[in-house]
């Protein structure tokens, strides 16, 4: 009788150690271990993510959003009544990139240069096999159908010169719209010309929305911005356990936050730029970080964020950078953008008013 107490004691404590080691697994974010990726070579076979489809994704890319090109409705152009003139042209920028080592390019067709995207890599000399290409369908297209989403499908493929993209994303949750556009992308999936589908800008409501409409395949990722200054801790947490993969933009907040006396006094104690600093938080915790910038210097700059770790509580202090104001702000701004460049653009027709903000 001792014996078999004995013995269901010891079961008790290894069933409540296996308890506690799955919810200490759940609850901690993903962090990629230190690795030293100093030159071209290694960034160009950068740590990858596995997607739930058994894509390998890399965590680091080059974003090439307002590079060559600022979109009509770009809120830059907006303010100044017009397009911004450009420093480089996006080919010139795309060939720096994958001449720094850069194998995930992450494009769309509001970015409108997918075409220079596209020369760039053909100059390259780049297999396409070596790259992980991501490219967008955007809210007038969305909007406009199944045809016309086949039809830019098509169109983003010539211009990049590619038979296939590795991910392909619905820009916006368009109201009314969404869903059918992503169970077109999982029809055309089926051709090879898509390998994985994903999402960017949706609320976990949205993404609720697919999954209650009969959506077979899940979104694999979902691309929203991600930084210490915007970290929606609940959304980024019921996504990740439900096995979708953050994409970050705006990782490193388009160099608005480089002055910030936190980062600086962190950055200041590794020897290293704002930049690498807030790369380094975005790769740690297990997201995909999508820098860009038109300078050579800069683009490998970005990229050397994976021969150090940031502290615990250094972590901490970033993750405290969000305040309820910027969490507000996302809110307005969700609502303002997912009808954007439709014919409900400046109206609040068929928008979640209740999403999870935070």
């Amino acid at each position: 009788a001792m014996r078999l107490a004995v013995y269901w004691s010891i079961c008790g404590m290894a069933l409540r150690l296996t308890t506690l080691f799955s919810l200490y697994k759940f609850a901690r974010p993903f962090k990629v271990s230190p690795i030293r990726m100093s030159s071209s070579s290694s960034l160009s076979n950068p740590p990858t993510l596995a997607l739930r489809n058994g894509l390998k994704h890399p965590v680091i890319g080059f974003g090439t959003y307002k590079v060559g090109v600022i979109p009509a409705s770009a809120s830059s152009a907006v303010a100044s009544g017009g397009p911004s003139s450009v420093e480089r042209t996006a080919e010139e920028c795309v060939a720096d990139a994958l001449d720094v080592g850069y194998r995930f390019i992450e494009c769309a067709q509001f970015y409108a240069n997918e075409s220079e995207v596209g020369k760039a890599i053909a100059k390259s000399g780049v297999d396409r096999k070596d790259l992980f290409i991501c490219s967008k369908v955007w809210t007038t297209t969305i909007e406009q159908g199944p045809q016309a989403i086949e039809e830019q499908l098509m169109k983003t493929l010539a211009d990049l010169g590619t038979d296939y993209v590795d991910l392909y994303l619905i820009h916006w949750p368009v109201p009314g719209k969404h869903v059918e556009a992503y169970k077109t992308l999982e029809k055309l999936a089926d051709s090879g010309k898509i390998k994985g589908i994903g999402v960017s800008n949706y609320a976990w409501e949205d993404y609720v929305e697919l999954k209650e409409n009969g959506v077979k395949n899940l979104p694999l990722v979902n691309q929203i911005e991600i930084n210490p200054f915007l970290y929606r801790k609940n959304t980024i947490s019921k996504f990740a356990e439900d096995g979708v993969v953050l994409q970050s933009y705006r990782s490193l907040r388009d160099g608005k936050a480089f002055d910030d006396p936190t980062v600086l006094r962190i950055a200041e104690s590794h020897n290293r730029s704002a930049a690498q600093i807030l790369g380094r938080w975005c790769v740690q915790k297990g997201f995909v970080y999508i820098p860009k910038s038109v300078k050579k210097e800069r683009m490998v700059e970005n990229s050397e964020v994976f021969d150090f770790e940031l502290s615990e509580a250094e972590m901490a202090e970033l993750d405290s950078l969000t305040t309820p104001k910027a969490i507000e702000t996302f809110g307005s701004l969700y609502r303002k953008c997912v009808n954007r460049d439709t014919s409900k653009d400046g109206t609040l027709d068929g928008v979640k008013m209740t999403i999870t903000e935070d």
